[in-house]
Parts: structure tokens; sequence; C-alpha cells
């Protein structure tokens, strides 16, 4: 959800700017802010870390003098930290300027690994099996758009093959069956989200990377490679690379309170796992990622992941706490009419994300938030938000019905939201609601 900067949001009060709204450390009016899955406010630590490093660490980190070498000591100590928090080695991270680019960077990866290898194959010096046709990328048909479009479009131009595995319609996760059925002798990648960004539930990652890695163990067959995007997960449940058992794993910064920055986790780049790089330049980043390091904004990110190794007991609690609290206030003021689109048997969800319908024909999600006077909130992921009125793909994927889909509102909760805040904006809901079937 919106690894990049996102294109205008589905808010009607989207103009008022963040100065009126109370996010995390900020109190200001009465504007309630609930789209943390879009993206989230800095931390005050954060933004002072990223102030000190532009005054002080302005130098290029490639130098020696020493504006030059506290740049090239912050862009080290980031590392360890978003290391450390994802459970990896420092020599594991590469930086990048967010999500959306560290997966084009893993699906180009797997692509040119597989030219290579077919290449050694040809000339006798590698695997002689599995290196026909075009690569094969396995993914769910619930992914962010920077890996469907990324897919599609290699797709499209004939460099590779792309499978998209449904997810159940029961428990809105993707099947290990269905993914290991999905393999193929050219398979060279399997990328699937760690959790989605709309219903919030979190995908069987780890069962996935356990099954392919047996199937890696077969001689002559090209290795697949295995890759999550935890941009959803990050900051809200534990992520840790070992358990997962995965190649590759994004990282995207605006979703755990850090800036637009983001990292890639490779398990050891270039040496256990190859990673190619799709820019080329002055050596940056082990050459995987050239060009000069953003040094505030990388501050930023260590600063932030520092923040979530230290904290995320307490912010998965609160989330989850507060989360409850906004689904029993709405079970009780809308009754039978609320549908929650979040809700699947046997599936575990983020701690912060309800996904929600109330049910009534003129209560599309965005007649809804258009009208509400509190409630900043989206109908879905802010990337899609220039795609009109049309009810999301992923809720309709996971088998929600059409006209409940359409009047789906997601509401992410953070790290300071209140149940003064669910309060407020169950009552605005109740409000809006009467207002446009008065209306109507």
């Amino acid at each position: 959800d919106g690894h990049a900067n996102d294109p205008p949001l589905l808010y009607a009060h989207a103009l008022l700017g963040l100065a009126s709204i109370k996010t995390n450390n900020v109190n200001v009016s009465s504007k309630i802010y609930m789209d943390y899955n879009a993206t989230t406010p800095m931390e005050p630590e954060v933004i002072q870390v990223i102030t000190e490093a532009l005054h002080e660490a302005w130098g290029n980190p490639s130098s020696n003098y020493i504006a030059g070498a506290m740049a090239k000591a912050i862009i080290s100590r980031s590392r360890q930290n978003v290391a450390r928090m994802v459970g990896g080695k420092a020599e594991d991270i590469i930086f990048t300027s967010g999500g959306t680019e560290a997966n084009n960077l893993v699906l180009h990866t797997a692509v040119e690994h597989f030219r290579k290898s077919r290449s050694a194959a040809e000339h006798g010096e590698g695997l002689q099996n599995g290196c026909s046709g075009l690569p094969h990328i396995i993914t769910s048909n619930v992914e962010h758009d920077s890996i469907r479009l990324t897919a599609k479009h290699l797709q499209s131009v004939g460099k590779a093959d792309v499978t998209c595995v449904p997810v159940s319609k029961v428990n809105a996760r993707v099947d290990v069956e269905d993914i290991i059925a999905a393999v193929r002798p050219n398979t060279c990648l399997i990328s699937v989200m760690m959790a989605n960004n709309e219903t919030g539930v979190i995908m069987p990652i780890q069962e996935i990377c356990q099954r392919v890695k047996s199937l890696n163990k077969q001689h002559d067959r090209l290795r697949i490679l295995l890759h999550t995007d935890a941009a959803q997960a990050l900051g809200k449940i534990p992520v840790d690379v070992q358990e997962l058992g995965v190649d590759f794993l994004t990282i995207v910064g605006h979703k755990f309170y850090a800036p637009r920055a983001g990292a890639l986790y490779v398990n050891g780049p270039g040496t256990k796992t190859p990673l190619y790089p799709m820019i080329f330049g002055g050596g940056q980043e082990r050459n995987f990622r050239p060009g000069t390091e953003n040094t505030p904004m990388i501050a930023g990110l260590g600063k932030a992941a520092e923040l979530v190794t230290a904290n995320l007991s307490r912010y998965q609690s609160h989330m989850l706490n507060i989360r409850v609290y906004l689904e029993e206030r709405l079970q009780a003021v809308f009754r039978d009419r609320i549908r929650f689109n979040s809700h699947y048997p046997g599936s575990d969800i983020l701690p912060n994300t309800c996904n929600v319908s109330i049910l009534g024909p003129a209560l599309q999600g965005w007649r809804v938030l258009a009208n509400c006077r509190r409630l900043l909130a989206s109908v879905g992921a802010a990337c899609h938000s220039s795609s009109g009125h049309r009810p999301s793909h992923i809720l309709l994927s996971c088998g929600v019905p059409t006209e409940v889909a359409a009047n789906a509102l997601r509401l992410s909760v953070g790290r300071g939201t209140t149940k003064e805040d669910v309060d407020l904006v169950v009552e605005d809901l109740r409000e809006t609601v009467q207002l446009l079937e008065k209306m109507n």
C-alpha cells in the first residue's frame, strides 16, 4: 500500500493538510486519522535524527573529511538497526528509495539469475534441466501494484511467465498447496506479501519457504528464490527473516513511522543469494544500488527500526486493543448492518487493520468518507485511489460480494490512536450514515 509517495487520496478532507489532524503525537483539531496502512507520521525521535544528519552529516559518505565520515558512520549504524529489526545481518541490508524499488529489484534479479543460469547450462557449466523457456514467477492475486504491475510488465514484454495464485475465498490467504502446485521446472521466484494492506490477513510465508526449500534440494533443478513484501507487517507483528526462511524481504519506512525510504534484506547478497543491479554508478551499496546515499533519510529509517525493535510488543498490543474496541463499538452502533471484510475463519490478521462495510444502497465507501466530519480514512490502497469508485479487486478476490465491497472502509489505527478517537469516529460514522440515508 503506497510504497511510493501516495497519489491524491480518496478523502474529501485531504486538502485540509496534516496540520489539523490528530496523529501519533499531534492533537491539533477535530480530524482523526485512521489511515496508518497508507502512511504514518514520523516519530519525533526520527525527525530529530534526520534534522541532526541534515546539519552535521551533510558530507558525501564516500569522502574522508569529518562531515563525510559522520555520514558514513550514520549509514553504518542505520544498516545495523534495520538488520536487527528483521533478524538479519548488517551486510544483508541494501538501502533503496522505497518499497517499490526494492520489489522491482527482486523481480529484475530473478529474471537475470535465470538468464545467467541458462547461459551457463548451455555452455555445459551448470544445470542441464529446468532452464528452458522463459523464467517463471509465482505470486498471489492480492499483491501490491509494485509486484503485480512489474510482473505483468515482464510478461507483456516477453521476459517472463507469471502465475497469479488466487487467495482462498474462505480465509483470504494464499494456500501453500496452490503455490506448490504452480511450480514448474523453470520457476525462478515466488513472491508473496507477508500481510495484505486491505484485509490485514497474514500469509503463510514460513510454510511456503519450508516447502520450497525441500524442492530446492532436488538435484538438477534451478533454485527458486523466495521473496516477501513485508511493508504492512513491520512495526505491527514480529518479522524474523531466519524464522521465515526468505531470500529477500522488502522494508518500507513510511509504514513504521520512518521517512519515505526503504531497504531490501537479501540473505548474503551476491554470495548466498544472487542480486543484480538495475542501475549503475559510483559503487555505493556495494554496487548493488549505486547513487550517493540519502544520509538523512537513511538515518531516520535506522532510528525508526531501532524504536520497532525496542517497543514492538507494546505497539502490537496497543493497536490490537484499539482495533478490538473499534470493532465492538461499530457492532454496537450498526448491529446487523455491519460486515467485517477483515474477519476470515482460521486467518490471523494485523493488529491494527479493520476493513468494514456498513450495508445500505447509499453508503458506498467513498460517499461515506466524503461526508464524514472527523474521520480521515480510505476505501483501500491509497495507490489505487485514481481508479475511480470501483470496488476493491482485493476484496472481490477474497470473496466479498460486490455490493458489500463497494461500501468498504479501511480503518487502520496507529500507535497513538485512543479509545476517545474511536468513540468520536464511530459517532461521526453514525451521523454520516443518517445524513446519507435522509438524502437518499
